[in-house]
């Protein structure tokens, strides 16, 4: 005879089961939630189904038949095998463990994942990290990433976007440059300097400046070096050879030195959004969640630690 897999028939298995493991119907009913009447009516369903008897029943005792004993343990690793999904499903559930896939621009994982995730990677040992250090804009689903970062704006999308934080942009130069070159003084002179531009795309670009009791100005800039990472043109706005925009928080320690002085300090840019992205909203693993918290709580803090670690390098 062909076994029907229900549903309903697995069901009955996974009872038959814990009557065996119990001894007796009426601990089984308890446990289940059911009357000793529902789980014998279900019994012999079970043996009607699988045209055997399964259980020997006296007013006093129950036992398996040998063939009921033969089923028994197939039910049984059947039902552990249950109970052990559930725990691992649980244990996923409630602490982070498994592959982390996190994609960033390569100066945030440079400066800012190690000392944001570090203290996650040190207290969870069964999490892993595999990192997607990229500039592009990575597939998610394709790459399967679990959480990405991604600073500036975004770009409309399914995925799902939490504002982390907020960064604030400088306008700097290096001593050496301001020196030899002079600084702007007017937002319309700007654009007379060669600026070093966070972009591969050949199309104009433009800074916007805000100060509080005048006219918000846009001026359109040029340079002959552009790039689409932002650590790499720090270095080259390092060696004096142009202005370039940069997060605050990646250039404090070289303002605080006076390596690097501010241009055009009573203007202002807007702050550009830090997002965590992910590709659902709900139900996130420990991992993700508890990631994103870190990450947050280390960007809000300010990055201080990722800026010790960097000046003692």
């Amino acid at each position: 005879m062909k076994p029907d897999f229900t549903m309903d028939r697995l069901k009955r298995m996974a009872l038959f089961a814990r009557v065996v493991e119990l001894g007796a119907m009426s601990a089984a009913a308890r446990e289940l939630g059911m009357t000793p009447s529902a789980v014998s009516q279900q019994l012999r369903q079970l043996e009607a189904e699988t045209g055997v008897a399964l259980l020997h029943r006296s007013t006093r005792r129950l036992a398996t038949t040998e063939a009921g004993q033969a089923y028994y343990e197939g039910c049984a690793a059947m039902l552990h095998a249950a109970q052990s999904a559930e725990r691992r499903l649980g244990d996923l559930r409630d602490a982070p463990r498994g592959e982390l896939r996190v994609a960033a621009p390569v100066t945030f994982a440079t400066r800012h994942l190690a000392p944001a995730l570090a203290p996650l990677l040190r207290e969870y040992p069964e999490l892993s990290l595999r990192l997607f250090a990229e500039d592009r804009q990575i597939d998610l689903l394709g790459e399967r990433i679990d959480l990405a970062i991604r600073v500036g704006s975004l770009a409309d999308s399914s995925f799902i976007a939490r504002r982390l934080t907020e960064w604030r942009h400088l306008l700097v130069a290096t001593r050496a440059y301001a020196a030899e070159h002079g600084l702007p003084q007017s937002p319309e002179e700007l654009g007379t300097h060669p600026m070093l531009i966070l972009s591969v795309l050949n199309q104009p670009q433009f800074v916007e400046l805000h100060r509080v009791g005048a006219q918000t100005r846009r001026v359109r800039v040029d340079g002959r070096i552009a790039g689409n990472n932002a650590e790499a043109l720090k270095q080259l706005m390092l060696q004096h050879l142009g202005i370039a925009r940069l997060p605050e928080v990646d250039i404090a320690s070289e303002l605080a030195e006076g390596r690097v002085v501010q241009v055009l300090p009573e203007w202002q840019m807007s702050p550009i959004g830090v997002y965590a992205v992910t590709m659902r909203r709900d139900s996130q693993p420990p991992k993700v969640r508890m990631a994103i918290e870190a990450l947050r709580d280390y960007l809000l803090a300010g990055g201080s630690a990722a800026h010790a670690a960097h000046r003692d390098d």
